[in-house]
């Protein structure tokens, strides 16, 4: 079988947790984004705070910090690392485009990507839930990692 250039997949096809035991810590840091795309009605609702469930800012920025807490036990080869802080955010790109970021840090061993882009894409759901009332279409798109420090990689942007 052809060697796998992939680090959890073990030459034989199999599955396996990349040992990072002996790297040396290194303060890291990940954003991530998610853009969702909600009718006018259902984005003046969340504009205006008038939703029947609540807070929806609120409930969807705890959501995203309490699942980056979590992502060790939602991604099955992820590590569960020590999380400095996660932050989550929101702004409006035009009338019905709502653009989620998430900013995650550790001093660790292993990246923190994963984590910001669990905490984005999970308050992206919570927005979804709090106003699926007023709007099932709401679309929940482009999830993905925007910036990453630190680590034997370096850093990272996209090219766009």
């Amino acid at each position: 079988m052809k060697p796998s250039k992939l680090s959890h997949v073990r030459e034989d096809g199999s599955l396996t947790m990349v040992d990072v035991g002996g790297k040396t810590p290194t303060a890291r840091t990940a954003r991530a984004e998610a853009l969702v795309r909600l009718s006018l009605d259902a984005a003046n609702a969340l504009r205006d705070a008038t939703l029947a469930k609540g807070d929806a800012f609120a409930a969807a920025q705890l959501a995203g910090i309490m699942a980056a807490k979590r992502t060790g036990e939602l991604i099955p080869l992820a590590h569960p690392i020590p999380l400095g802080a996660v932050d989550v955010a929101f702004a409006w790109d035009d009338a019905t485009a709502l653009r989620i970021t998430s900013r995650a840090t550790t001093v660790g061993q292993t990246g923190v990507e994963m984590e910001a882009m669990v905490a984005a894409s999970i308050a992206a759901l919570t927005i979804y839930d709090m106003c699926k009332a007023v709007d099932k279409g709401i679309v929940v798109e482009r999830v993905r990692l925007i910036e990453k420090t630190g680590g034997k990689s370096g850093d990272w942007r996209p090219s766009e």
